[in-house]
């Protein structure tokens, strides 16, 4: 009788056994069946049954393993979104405040920097506008009481300025183009199938961070022309004109700001008498014609990403504004070094591909919790400075900010490259020091200097700063291999 209840209690202890091996090894299965089959007090039922108990308990580990995993996962999308919903340095689609989308095109206008943050007072007189115009396409003249940098990000067009003579200008992908405040212009998109794709950076001149469009052409209110604001009886003495052909032609409804122009149009706009007009601020024969920032020499470029880079004491167009234009491609997989600028503060839109972005910020506390508040001054009265992660998805249209100072980096997703145009707020004397890489700043340091720093022995650092022998492009998160040598 005895002999009979050996064998349960025995049968039960060897699955225990080999159940524990799996949850603290996760051996492979046969293991457990091995330890099953090995047993001379089994009849040939009982191992069955054990082997049994092994599928079963492993299937139940694995779904329990499977089920933490989601809910991590679901946890930390949780947390990034709410991040990025606190996030003052990223904008997505939701903060374009002003959207125009009519049916040959479409504008759309960041909102001011410091209506997200306080933080962001330092480029509160600088706004970002996109402009997309659909192919064979006219955008009507135009003024800002703003200076306007652009870059074009895709397609090819002509853009015509109105200064003391009117200059035409042909630009393409790459090219950075300067138009002065108040400076009549218009443009089109010559090309038959692709859009024509412009990124503005608008300094204003009148009211901080506001600027306003003023145009000539128009019909009621799809645009309402500048000159309906004067009255009848004035303009009938400016233009010598009786008032009834004035409201005719003034107030007769147009298609909008971007239109479809045939193709005799765009060919005759196209067929241009170039006029080097000699606009202001640039003189001595200086020319404003558009320049290419991809046909510069790279500042930075191997396998991992190219850097183009255009400072305003090279080129005359950016002079005056203090502001320089950066255009990084990331290959897909790959990262930017974590580095920062001394002076210069970056507003930069991505214009393609995906990936992400992290910032250490001293103006959030980790402390705070998920909510990232500011607390500058919770911190100077602890007497204490912490760091929050600033993160960020990357993707079409995203614009993200990066103040002075701020260390920060860049990677593109496994399966797509990054296009990032960059304008630098107070480039003048700006430097950018790289936190990794060949040329780091702790590879700079005294050794002395680093083992005090750090509070290791400068081999170690040494041997931590020195590993990665890329310059400023780096295989990514996703693909990085760690080699350690032994010390």
């Amino acid at each position: 009788m005895a002999s009979k209840f050996k064998l349960p209690l025995l049968f039960l202890l060897i699955v225990f056994v080999a159940a524990t091996c799996l949850a603290s090894k996760d051996p492979e299965l046969k293991q457990c069946k091995h330890q099953c089959k090995v047993q001379r007090q089994f009849d040939e039922q009982q191992k069955r049954d054990c082997e049994r108990s092994c599928d079963e308990y492993y299937k139940m580990k694995k779904e329990r393993e499977r089920e933490k995993g989601r809910n991590y996962e679901s946890e930390e999308e949780e947390e990034e979104e709410e991040e990025e919903e606190n996030n003052p340095y990223v904008f997505e689609d939701e903060h374009f405040e002003g959207k125009v989308e009519i049916g040959e095109g479409r504008i759309r206008v960041l909102q001011k920097f410091t209506q997200r943050s306080e933080l962001l007072r330092g480029i509160e007189n600088f706004r970002v506008s996109i402009v997309e115009a659909n192919p064979s396409t006219f955008v009507i003249p135009t003024h800002f009481d703003a200076e306007i940098v652009l870059f074009v990000a895709q397609g090819r067009g002509t853009i015509t300025v109105i200064k003391e003579k009117r200059g035409s200008f042909d630009v393409k992908c790459g090219d950075v183009f300067r138009i002065p405040s108040g400076a009549p212009f218009y443009f089109i998109n010559k090309d038959e199938h692709q859009k024509l794709k412009i990124v503005k950076l608008l300094q204003t001149t009148s009211v901080p961070g506001r600027f306003e469009t003023f145009q000539p052409a128009g019909g009621g209110e799809n645009p309402e022309s500048f000159y309906t604001a004067f009255s009848w009886d004035l303009l009938e003495a400016a233009f010598k004109i009786p008032r009834d052909k004035l409201e005719r032609f003034f107030k007769q409804r147009r298609a909008g700001t971007i239109i479809k122009a045939s193709r005799e149009q765009i060919r005759s706009l196209s067929q241009h008498e170039e006029i080097i007009p000699k606009i202001w601020p640039f003189s001595e024969g200086e020319t404003e014609r558009p320049f290419n920032l991809l046909k510069q020499h790279p500042c930075q470029s191997n396998k991992f990403g190219r850097l183009f880079e255009a400072y305003p004491d090279e080129f005359g167009q950016l002079r005056d504004l203090g502001v320089a234009v950066a255009f990084a491609n990331v290959t897909e997989g790959s990262m930017m070094a974590p580095h920062y600028n001394s002076k210069a503060m970056k507003i930069a839109v991505v214009v393609d591909g995906e990936g992400g972005f992290q910032m250490a910020c001293p103006h959030f506390s980790s402390s705070s919790g998920r909510s990232g508040r500011w607390s500058e001054q919770e911190q100077e009265q602890k007497g204490e400075r912490s760091y929050q992660k600033i993160r960020g998805r990357l993707r079409r249209g995203v614009v993200f900010v990066v103040p002075a100072g701020h260390p920060f980096s860049v990677f593109a997703s496994p399966n797509h490259s990054l296009q990032i145009v960059c304008f630098e707020v107070n480039a003048y004397g700006n430097t950018k020091y790289l936190l990794a890489g060949k040329d780091n700043i702790v590879n700079k340091m005294e050794r002395v200097a680093r083992e005090l720093g750090f509070n290791t022995p400068g081999r170690e650092v040494e041997r931590m700063f020195k590993q990665q022998e890329e310059e400023f492009f780096f295989p990514g998160p996703n693909q990085q291999e760690h080699e350690w040598a032994e010390a």
